[in-house]
């Protein structure tokens, strides 16, 4: 039998085949690259921890690309290299803007990241359509989820008083602390720093002394055993630093080769070149207070602990990268979409599982909302200290998780957002 086409189904056939390329096209569209520019010292004496830190990103986002955490969405995160110079950030912000980046990243200063943020609200300001949003990993100024919050900036770490409220609380447990030196770096996160530790302390613990507050030049100081001197003097038997890189990594070898007995809080011991520097003689006697711990209570993280230790011969320590790609895939895959202008509202109210557990990116402020580990420097025993730090044999104990709604400040935020 010989059918006959009718006019019926050849329309439905012009039809279907007239509507393939529209598919193709939405399937295309769907499958967009999201790039993250990291603006961040590549050169100079943070160099090494602005290059560890854009090897984590770079080792998240092909792990997020070849499980398709973003859907067919992919990551790339190219890193461009600032100098740690609020200025030079400013010209290479000008320069990722003309290559079509809508997304930057950077943490590494928070005096980079509050001219950082200025810049980004402005272009948004003047450039409807173009927006781009700011991903901030590390700078942890307060004043940028209180006077200063963006609709347009979002943090993943946690505001140096959330960390200083987390450490002050464990600290005033202990009444073997009587007398505390705080140094620290001479910017807007020095300083707040300073501020945090002397108020939190005299609210929790008014029997402490505040026996010296020092701080230095950022990056310029090669010798610290200047203020080690002034330290051992004071009669301080712990110090409180929110120093970092290599002024960290200085501070913390003249603290050894002076046989400074005293204990050392700190925000960044477990950075690159500080393990180092500390050695043997860090035992027990250094702290942090940080987002995550790689000797956690379930070692969450250690498949990616030990790929990025085999690929780079190098520590998986910035979790901020792990959430920010978390976070960004289960956003662009909810907006359906890869434009800022949609993603910024499914981001702020995000719940997402990152490392260490359930967080929350608070809508008020942008200001991401999770536990926060104090751990200090012991010799690795293969039980609850499996990893070690740069191949020292000395890795991070976990001394104790603090929930996220202990450390959480209130916000002074009054965000305007658009329209």
């Amino acid at each position: 039998m010989k059918f006959q086409s009718s006019p019926l189904r050849a329309s439905f056939v012009a039809a279907a085949l007239s509507a393939i390329p529209f598919v193709l096209t939405a399937q295309a569209s769907m499958a967009d690259t999201i790039k993250i520019a990291y603006i961040d010292p590549l050169s100079g004496p943070f160099a090494p921890v602005g290059q560890n830190i854009l090897n984590s990103f770079q080792y998240i986002a092909e792990k997020a690309n070849n499980e398709k955490w973003a859907g067919n969405n992919t990551f790339e995160v190219v890193g461009f290299d600032n100098k740690g110079s609020p200025q030079e950030s400013l010209n290479v912000l000008k320069t990722v803007i003309d290559k079509g980046f809508r997304y930057i990243t950077q943490g590494n200063g928070s005096g980079v990241g509050l001219a950082l943020l200025d810049a980004v609200n402005k272009h948004n300001e003047r450039n409807p359509g173009k927006e781009i949003i700011y991903l901030n990993h590390a700078a942890v100024d307060p004043d940028m989820t209180n006077s200063k919050c963006s609709y347009w900036h979002f943090r993943f770490d946690s505001n140096s008083d959330m960390k200083m409220e987390a450490l002050t609380t464990y600290m005033a447990a202990d009444k073997n602390i009587k007398k505390v030196y705080i140094i620290g770096q001479n910017y807007s996160f020095g300083h707040q720093v300073t501020r945090a530790a002397k108020e939190y302390l005299a609210r929790k613990r008014p029997d402490i002394q505040i026996v010296g507050d020092d701080l230095h030049p950022i990056g310029q100081v090669k010798d610290f055993s200047p203020y080690i001197a002034k330290i051992k003097s004071s009669g301080a038997d712990t110090v409180i630093t929110g120093n970092w890189g290599a002024d960290l990594a200085l501070l913390i070898k003249a603290a050894k080769d002076a046989d400074l007995k005293a204990n050392f809080y700190t925000y960044y011991a477990s950075t690159t070149g500080v393990p180092t520097a500390m050695g043997g003689a860090g035992i027990d006697h250094v702290k942090y207070v940080g987002y995550w711990n790689v000797n956690n209570e379930t070692f969450a993280g250690k498949d990616i602990v030990e790929g990025f230790k085999a690929k780079y011969k190098d520590d998986y320590y910035s979790m901020a990268t792990y959430s920010i790609i978390t976070a960004m895939s289960q956003a662009v895959k909810k907006a359906q979409s890869t434009d800022p202008v949609k993603v910024a509202p499914v981001l702020e109210g995000a719940t997402f599982k990152s490392l260490n557990g359930e967080v929350v990116m608070r809508k008020l402020d942008h200001q991401l909302q999770q536990p926060l580990y104090i751990a200090t420097w012991v010799k690795v025993n293969g039980k609850d200290v499996k990893y070690d730090q740069e191949n020292t044999g000395l890795g991070w104990k976990t001394n104790q998780k603090i929930d996220a709604f202990v450390a959480s400040q209130p916000s002074s935020c009054q965000m305007k957002r658009p329209g």
